[in-house]
């Protein structure tokens, strides 16, 4: 898939504890984003953060919270990212959604670059 320089970065706010049909939110997001083809997602989770409710999240010790924060960044073209919308307002009840303009560098796949014309290949 061609993803052109001009993107849309999609960038979702919820907690760790969220769910969708007794699955996590964060998971049940990426996994739609994935069917539906979209350019990449990735889950990001935060040791400590607050909402709209004003109540802190953390992970220490002394102050274990089971709803740590969680961030979801999609990134894909503004066209896709707008028909996406309607199915992530489907699945959340909460949260924060942003949306941002971005410039992808580059979107390619980990393969390995090609050796230099004439370079032996190292040996087992």
């Amino acid at each position: 898939m061609e993803l052109p320089s001009d993107a849309v970065l999609l960038r979702i706010f919820i907690g760790e504890s969220d769910r969708w049909h007794h699955q996590p939110l964060y998971e049940a997001i990426v996994l739609k984003a994935r069917e539906l083809h979209l350019a990449g997602a990735t889950v990001l989770r935060g040791p400590m953060g607050f909402g709209k409710s004003s109540r802190l999240h953390t992970a220490k010790i002394l102050r274990l919270s089971f709803d740590l924060p969680v961030v979801i960044e999609i990134v894909d073209t503004a066209e896709r990212i707008q028909a996406f919308r309607p199915v992530l307002d489907e699945m959340m009840q909460g949260g924060l959604v942003t949306l941002e303009r971005v410039t992808v560098l580059h979107y390619r796949a980990g393969t390995p670059p090609e050796p230099p014309a004439g370079a032996v290949p190292p040996t087992a």
